[in-house]
């Protein structure tokens, strides 16, 4: 009896362990979302010059925001797409509207950006990727001596390149640090009453460095 009743536990633990590995998710594959928070900065590019003798001007702040994503775990790399809506509180501090590389005094306003990153596994849970992709952002017009933002706005076409560790925390949960760099080549003017110029060249870098904490369903 004592033998048939070992027998038995152990065919049981034979077929419980594959049911129990298949109840945890593959590691990096799946769908997520993420929370962002991290460092902003935007400056005039090296290609643009607004002849007040200032040309390194720029803006800093304290990026936030949201960003979704899609990944695929191929075995020892992972390819995915991804989103994300941010914004900032990097501003002007001058008061002189013509006084801040190129575009008057602003404000950093929101970003859009889509794209698709690639990466190897340096070990089970910790992922080393590159990524690249569209970005589009709005910088918000200040009033020359107060910090009120006018309906005037600047919208800025670009590319984004970057790079980042992920680190696996369960099979759900990650954290991230990345840096990326934003080059914006393209621009127009919305203007208070519903008018948009016509489109113009432009020069604009942005470099951020930010933490992500996030859930893979």
């Amino acid at each position: 009896m004592r033998k048939l009743m070992a027998a038995t536990l152990l065919a049981g633990a034979t077929f419980a362990a594959p049911a129990m590995a298949q109840d945890v998710n593959p590691t990096f594959t799946g769908p997520r979302v993420e929370a962002i928070l991290g460092y902003d900065h935007v400056g005039a590019g090296s290609d643009f010059d607004n002849d007040n003798g200032r040309d390194d001007q720029s803006i800093d702040g304290l990026l936030y925001g949201v960003g979704v994503g899609y990944d695929v775990n191929l075995g020892s790399a992972v390819v995915g797409v991804e989103g994300e809506y941010t914004d900032s509180t990097a501003k002007s501090s001058r008061t002189d509207p013509t006084d801040q590389f190129g575009f008057g005094r602003v404000s950093q306003g929101r970003d859009l950006y889509v794209g698709a990153r690639a990466g190897i596994l340096a070990n089970p849970s910790t992922l080393v990727y590159v990524k690249g992709g569209y970005t589009n952002s709005k910088l918000n017009v200040l009033a020359g001596n107060t910090n009120e933002t006018t309906d005037t706005s600047f919208k800025l076409d670009g590319w984004r390149i970057g790079a980042g560790v992920e680190r696996a925390i369960n099979a759900n949960t990650f954290a991230k640090l990345e840096y990326r760099y934003s080059n914006y080549t393209d621009g127009k003017i919305d203007f208070p009453n519903g008018a948009t110029s016509e489109r113009f060249d432009i020069d604009t870098d942005r470099h951020q460095v930010v933490a992500s904490v996030g859930w893979r369903f």
